[in-house]
């Protein structure tokens, strides 16, 4: 009698606790395009910036990506080229709701920096534990790049 008990009991907590548990959502995170409710980035600008410029070699600028909303919040980044070329890539969002995702945040966005420099393109992979991050980062660093007409 006693086993039929826990029995019971156990599978009744068990149920209870997948029940609880939220649906998993794939990492293939939503774009939007930033709305006037949404705070101003650092750069004050969605767009291109007034300083881009085409020359024979190659475009150069600085040119700011999608927002890319994800399960812990939004990413944009801004890329910066020179004749054509990757010179600097700015975050200039990442999650920040909780310490825990400022905490992956600032630890897989330097190195998606680094990835992003060396490959000269958005075609990066992802940091272990930022699926999310990482997702959100190449999604707008690709619409940066395509911005710019690289």
């Amino acid at each position: 009698m006693r086993k039929a008990a826990v029995t019971t009991v156990s599978t009744v907590a068990g149920v209870i606790l997948l029940l609880s548990l939220k649906p998993h959502q794939s990492p293939a995170a939503t774009v939007a395009e930033p709305s006037p409710s949404t705070p101003p980035s650092s750069t004050g600008s969605a767009s291109t910036s007034p300083s881009t410029t085409h020359t024979p070699g190659g475009t150069s600028g600085t040119y700011t990506g999608s927002v890319i909303n994800t399960s812990y919040g939004p990413v944009q980044v801004s890329v910066t080229l020179s004749n054509g070329k990757i010179t600097g890539v700015k975050a200039l969002r990442t999650p920040s709701d909780r310490p825990r995702s400022q905490q992956i945040a600032a630890d897989a966005v330097p190195q998606l920096t680094r990835e992003a420099l060396s490959a000269q393109s958005a075609h990066i992979d992802a940091v272990s534990g930022a699926t999310y991050t990482s997702e959100g980062y190449t999604r707008s660093l690709q619409s940066a790049l395509d911005k710019a007409g690289v």
